[in-house]
């Protein structure tokens, strides 16, 4: 099974998030350059991540991102299962359906084999991932404009 770029990005904001020193609220403009990905892509992912609870967006002059106690502590697979969505790893049903749906035991294997791929990774929180190594690359990743950053005043930023 594959996640898709939006979920796979998910996970990245808050793992970096996660690793952030107290009171440091980086902006998503800031985030998006130091994982190397768009900044639309990145701000769709984290107003998603927003409406989970997993991070904090704040507005105005202390504002930027920060992870909130459900993103270090919810599993990998909850986030993993809200950031993907509901669908099927096959499209059995679509605008031509497949002829084979009345008799074919693909659909119901892939549907056991993705819950058990979420399953696995329900063992699993943020704060687990961002253990070291991970952690000491996470801190490694370039910080635009040094420590004088200063944090936008709109759409944490």
């Amino acid at each position: 099974m594959q996640l898709t770029r939006f979920t796979d990005l998910g996970l990245r904001v808050v793992m970096r998030l996660a690793v952030a020193e107290e009171g440091v609220r980086p902006g998503s403009r800031e985030i998006a350059e130091e994982l190397s990905v768009s900044y639309t892509h990145a701000a769709k992912v984290i107003t998603r991540l927003g409406e989970l609870g997993v991070v904090d967006a704040r507005r105005g002059r202390s504002g930027g991102l920060a992870i909130t106690e459900l993103g270090r502590t919810a599993t990998v697979g909850w986030l993993a299962r809200r950031l993907e969505g509901e669908a099927e790893v096959v499209e059995c049903d679509g605008a031509i359906p497949c002829p084979l749906r009345s008799g074919c035991r693909l659909r119901s294997a892939l549907r056991r084999a993705q819950q058990a791929f979420f399953e696995s990774l329900d063992a699993l929180t943020i704060e687990d991932l961002t253990r070291n190594p991970t952690g000491t690359v996470l801190l490694a990743l370039p910080r635009i404009g040094g420590a004088d950053t200063q944090i936008s005043a709109t759409n944490g930023e």
